[in-house]
């Protein structure tokens, strides 16, 4: 496929709203720590302004990544922080990455790759892919080594180029009537508890105490993200394993000390707005204004997401999108 100079056509953006709860206290760090006698050991990430508690976008976004790449089983690729791997498009089209000398693994181009074009993609470095795409895609350069790999006659590529993400997750703040209560709480912190805990040496028995600063349960939160519509039958699909991500969450953990019990979470009351490219103009031109907004009917929790997806599916593909690509 010959590499294109063209913009990528905008369609629309799809909105989600909903209620994110937390079922058990809840722990998202906010890096500072205070070394006072008795104070916390790790306190939570608070708002600058209202002092508030909130729940940052980018851990959710992370955590629904992870999420993915698992249920996707997505190669690990990309060597991460602290001897880690992580999974990661090296070029928008197909290749492979060379994790070790001599030793390849297929990715798949951020065109495509499901994860890639949901949460964006860093070109990598030192790649290779078949020499016939590279052409193609105006990659290829005499100078660059070539070899065979998994059968295919490839050349080494110097950088490869980044994908933006289509989905943006916003900061949950708390609801107001979570902001009232939560001033009312007597813990001796504000609107938030102190959670003791005691690491016990398991060879000399010796205590280690710390106290960990936790949002409480039942603390419910604004949730949003908005979705880029880029291609409608990769919205679709995109928004399918958006659904599966945030249901294996409410089984899984958000934030730190999962495994301990903290970080249950319930998303409720599930809301699908649409603007098309075509009712943006609209809002602009018409005389009183309009939001241009295309609602589907409240959905309650993410069970009923998953067992009426198809509901969603034509919201998308019926009622929306025809006429609006280019």
């Amino acid at each position: 496929m010959p590499v294109s100079y063209e913009q990528i056509p905008l369609v629309g953006k799809v909105t989600l709203t909903c209620q994110l709860t937390a079922k058990t206290g809840l722990h998202i760090g906010g890096g500072g720590e205070n070394l006072d006698i008795g104070g916390l050991d790790k306190p939570v990430i608070r708002d600058p302004l209202t002092k508030y508690p909130y729940l940052p976008g980018s851990s959710i976004k992370g955590k629904l990544r992870a999420t993915l790449e698992r249920l996707l089983k997505k190669p690990l690729n990309r060597p991460g922080g602290s001897g880690t791997w992580r999974y990661e498009s090296d070029d928008l089209v197909n290749g492979f990455s060379e994790v070790e000398a001599g030793q390849f693994i297929n990715y798949e181009g951020a065109r495509t790759c499901q994860i890639s074009r949901l949460f964006g993609s860093t070109g990598g470095s030192g790649f290779w892919m078949p020499i016939e795409t590279a052409r193609d895609e105006k990659l290829f350069l005499d100078k660059n080594p070539t070899r065979i790999i998994n059968g295919e006659n490839c050349v080494k590529i110097n950088r490869g180029r980044n994908a933006p993400s289509r989905l943006i997750i916003r900061d949950c703040h708390l609801s107001t009537e979570s902001a009232e209560k939560l001033k009312k709480v007597d813990t001796g912190l504000y609107m938030t508890e102190w959670k003791f805990e005691n690491g016990i040496d398991r060879v000399t028995a010796a205590a280690n105490p710390r106290q960990l600063e936790r949002i409480p349960a039942d603390a419910k939160f604004n949730f949003e993200l908005i979705y880029t519509v880029e291609n409608r039958d990769q919205a679709v699909e995109d928004l399918q394993n958006i659904a599966i991500a945030l249901a294996f969450l409410e089984d899984d953990a958000l934030g730190g000390h999962g495994s301990r019990g903290y970080g249950k979470v319930k998303f409720e009351n599930f809301r699908f707005n649409y603007r098309s490219l075509e009712h943006y103009r609209q809002m602009a031109n018409a005389p009183q204004g309009g939001s241009g907004l295309q609602t589907l009917e409240t959905i309650p929790h993410t069970q009923a997401l998953l067992d009426n997806f198809r509901t969603l599916r034509e919201y998308i593909e019926q009622r929306l999108l025809p006429g609006n690509e280019s």
